[in-house]
């Protein structure tokens, strides 16, 4: 068990923590932050959100960088990514934050884009690479869950909806990387037979 595999497990560890943050009411208060209200637990949530989306973060980087790359973290490791933002969102429309349709739109394409990555693994034998407007997908994501959790920013008693902003960011790029993988790679589709 290598480095990146470690901080892929402890990213997997952190999301029942996440969930139990989120699903109960505890009766820990409220923190005010420049103007906003924020619940303690959503704090703390997004402290453990942010420390588990770093470790996703880094294991990638150091797996790359010291060949450290292996098939347990080939598998682990997206499909720690998925477990952690799925989560979140579930919990963001649980709480009023996001409206239940995004969140469908956005899990709905996290899972096709998953089979379509096992079609190519199994077809080619290559793990299909984030292109960017993926990674501007996963960026947007991480930065909206976070913001929301937060319940945004305030300054000067002006609300930013930086969340709201980076939601439909977020969606728009989860739409059309998604179309963009596929239509990429629509061969995978093509019977050898045909």
């Amino acid at each position: 068990m290598n480095l990146p595999n470690k901080l892929t497990v402890f990213r997997i560890i952190l999301i029942p923590v996440f969930i139990l943050l989120l699903v109960f009411n505890w009766p820990w208060g409220q923190l005010s932050v420049a103007g906003s209200v924020i619940p303690l637990q959503q704090l703390i949530a997004a402290v453990v959100f942010i420390v588990a989306s770093l470790t996703d973060l880094l294991d990638g980087k150091i797996a790359r960088k010291q060949h450290l790359v292996t098939n347990f973290g080939k598998f682990a490791d997206p499909l720690a990514d998925k477990m952690l933002v799925m989560t979140a969102f579930i919990f963001l429309v649980s709480l009023g934050k996001v409206p239940a349709w995004v969140a469908a739109i956005i899990i709905c394409r996290e899972l096709a884009v998953t089979g379509l990555r096992l079609l190519i693994v199994e077809q080619d034998g290559q793990v299909m690479a984030a292109a960017m407007p993926g990674k501007i997908k996963t960026t947007t994501q991480m930065l909206a869950i976070v913001f929301l959790l937060l319940n945004d920013i305030f300054f000067a008693g002006i609300h930013f909806p930086i969340g709201a902003v980076l939601l439909y960011i977020c969606l728009f790029f989860t739409v059309y990387s998604g179309a963009d993988y596929f239509i990429q790679n629509r061969n995978v589709f093509h019977d050898t037979n045909d």
